[in-house]
């Protein structure tokens, strides 16, 4: 089967799969998306829901966050991990969005990743989810599905990314990025699967006898 074909494939059976795709990371506008999407980094997205209500019934909008000490944030973001960098981040880009942008989140990629915090990454997650606009975010389970389905030889996360939205249509890219993570979590997990087992696997690559290591981002 061809690169161009796996695709078809992969795109049929995710979209019949998951036909709708809520965001997983519970906000309320660009500002709680743009927080909740940080605090996700190296933190599982459960956890970022149990922790960003608190957050925002204290500080929902850059002002009232930018109000509260860094070590409050700290002691409430505590448990998502990286705590000192994430409070002074999330303290800090609250403060720049006040002085630079009218105490709004810009919808440009260069603007969002000047912020503290924000890599390309997270702007992605923002510019897709909450924008609109068609951008191919590439978190750890991406990056692994992609190389098992044979999309990208994933020598990067940067690389899987350009890969990716080659063989796919525009139009498609931000509910694609869920899917693959929905897809990703539930059938052809990190410690499962391995190339062997779930249905997109079995149909890229039918012949596949051994376990696909991939590349780690």
């Amino acid at each position: 089967m061809k690169k161009s074909e796996r695709a078809v494939t992969i795109k049929n059976i995710l979209d019949a799969v998951y036909p709708v795709t809520p965001v997983p990371l519970k906000h309320d506008d660009t500002y709680s998306l743009l927080i909740a999407v940080l605090l996700s980094a190296q933190c599982t997205d459960e956890r970022v829901n149990q922790v960003t209500p608190i957050l925002f019934s204290l500080a929902k909008n850059p002002k009232e966050m930018s109000e509260l000490s860094v070590d409050k944030i700290y002691e409430i973001i505590k448990p998502c991990g990286l705590g000192p960098q994430k409070s002074k981040a999330i303290h800090k880009l609250s403060n720049i969005l006040i002085k630079d942008f009218n105490a709004k989140v810009p919808n440009s990629f260069e603007d969002l990743e000047r912020l503290p915090g924000v890599g390309h990454k997270t702007a992605s997650v923002v510019m897709s989810q909450g924008f609109g606009v068609p951008a191919f975010a590439v978190d750890t389970h991406i990056h692994r599905l992609a190389q098992r389905w044979g999309l990208t030889d994933g020598k990067s996360v940067k690389k899987t990314e350009t890969d990716l939205k080659k063989i796919f249509p525009k139009d498609s890219w931000n509910k694609l990025h869920l899917q693959i993570i929905f897809w990703g979590r539930e059938y052809c997990t990190a410690r499962s699967c391995y190339g062997l087992k779930c249905k997109i696997c079995n149909l890229c690559y039918p012949k596949r006898k051994k376990p696909f290591i991939h590349k780690k981002p």
